[in-house]
This record gives C-alpha cells, sequence and structure tokens, in this order.
C-alpha cells in the first residue's frame, strides 16, 4: 500500500530535466498535469507524490506549497471556488432576493467546472471509481452548503422558521446544482453546462421565493414579533380566501 504522501519512490527513475516550456508554466499546474497522466497509466492508489513531483520535474517540497495531500491535486480549484462564493455572498447582504443569490453563488461553481471541460470531466471519472475521492468530494460539497446556510441564516434570521428554511433552501440549492452539473459531465461535455443548472436551480428558486404581493403592516413599535408575524399570518390567509 502506498502512503498518499509519497513513500519512496520507484528506483531507476530519475528527474527529468525542466524544460523552456515547463519553466512557462506554473508549477501548480505542472503537477495536477502530471497527477492525471499517472493516476491514467498507474491508476490513484499505485501513484505516489513522489511520482507525481518526479514526472512534473520539480522538488517534493513544492507538492506541499500547493497540496497539503494527494487528495487535493485532483480538486485544485475548488478553495478558489469556495472563496469567490463566500465574498459573492457577503456582497448580497441587501439583495432582496436571498434565495436568487444562493442560486446565484451556485452557478459560479457551475462556471469553474465549465472553465476547463475536459479536466472536469477527467475528474468526474476518477472520482467515481476511487472512494477516498468521492468521500472527499463530499466533504467539499458540504462546505459549500454550509456557506449558503450561513447566508440565508443571517438572511432569514427574522421569521420564525429562518433556520431550518436557511438549511433546507442551500441544501436544495446544493441538490440541484449537483443535478444538472452531473448530467453534464455524464454526457461527457456537451453542450452547455449552464443549460441543466440553470433549469434545476430555477426550480429551487420558484418553490423557495416569496412570489406573492407585499404586505404592509403598521403596528406599534413595541408590539411584540410574535404578534406581528402572528397578524401576517392572518393577513396571508385572508388573502388567499379572498382570491
Amino acid at each position: 500500500m502506498n502512503d498518499q504522501h509519497g513513500g519512496a519512490g520507484r528506483s531507476g527513475e530519475s528527474r527529468p530535466a525542466v524544460t523552456d516550456d515547463q519553466e512557462k508554466v506554473p508549477i501548480r499546474d505542472l503537477l495536477v498535469s502530471a497527477a492525471f497522466e499517472l493516476f491514467t497509466e498507474r491508476g490513484y492508489d499505485s501513484t505516489t507524490i513522489d511520482d507525481i513531483v518526479r514526472r512534473a520535474g520539480v522538488g517534493r517540497r513544492s507538492f506541499f506549497r500547493y497540496f497539503p495531500t494527494k487528495e487535493e491535486v485532483v480538486f485544485p480549484d475548488h478553495e478558489r471556488a469556495l472563496a469567490d462564493m463566500v465574498r459573492y455572498l457577503e456582497d448580497g447582504t441587501q439583495d432582496p432576493d436571498p434565495v436568487g443569490r444562493a442560486c446565484g453563488a451556485a452557478r459560479l461553481v457551475m462556471r469553474m467546472y465549465a472553465e476547463n471541460a475536459e479536466f472536469s470531466v477527467k475528474r468526474y471519472a476518477l472520482t467515481r471509481k476511487v472512494a477516498a475521492l468521492n468521500a472527499y468530494e463530499t466533504s467539499v460539497v458540504r462546505r459549500y452548503e454550509r456557506a449558503l446556510a450561513a447566508y440565508l441564516k443571517r438572511r432569514f434570521a427574522t421569521l420564525p422558521d429562518g433556520d431550518v428554511r436557511a438549511y433546507t433552501v442551500a441544501a436544495s440549492v446544493v441538490a440541484a446544482h449537483n443535478f444538472g452539473l452531473r448530467a453534464w459531465l455524464r454526457s461527457g461535455a456537451r453542450g452547455d453546462a449552464a443549460a441543466g443548472v440553470d433549469q434545476a436551480l430555477d426550480l429551487v428558486h420558484r418553490t423557495w421565493s416569496d412570489t406573492g404581493e407585499t404586505l404592509v403592516l403598521v403596528t406599534k413599535s413595541n408590539t411584540p414579533r410574535w404578534q406581528i408575524i402572528q397578524r401576517l399570518d392572518e393577513v396571508r390567509r385572508e388573502e388567499q380566501r379572498g382570491h
């Protein structure tokens, strides 16, 4: 069994000299490219970190500068995508449509996959075969979901069901995104990646967004919140009976 952090390298394999073309390519990209070449040739479990750095023509220390573990070289773009998502959500604290904002955040992740469709398809195939990568991908998806839920909890803080609504909407957004994205990946990235994702996210948006008329309720400043909510519910029921 190979240690995921490298283990002993294969005897008789010397590190290739770094060419002028390699020097023009960021080390991070060289490592990712070398890793996927080796995963294809030898399999994920049979490839060590020493193998990867040798194929990339860089030192072992360079690997750990960019990737703490072998799993993370398979997902080199998710940290950036998560950071972009968090910034996008933070910029939407006053967005009148928080569910729409959450769906927009999921589309950022979809575009990350679409930027390099060939790589995304290879990664999808690899994660389906390797249990450790499947588990790692699941942990990444949970981080996206937690970021969405945290944003929605803040936006739904005044609602009596704010917490459960936030987590349910976040889970729905992630599920819709994954459904559309994986269908595109299974097709070999044929067609527009956004089409299936948009269709699924639009369904979530329609389901969870308040599309009814705005209700205005005038109360005294010291009226308890529970009484305001109760009165709003009564007005909504009256409106529904009227229609």
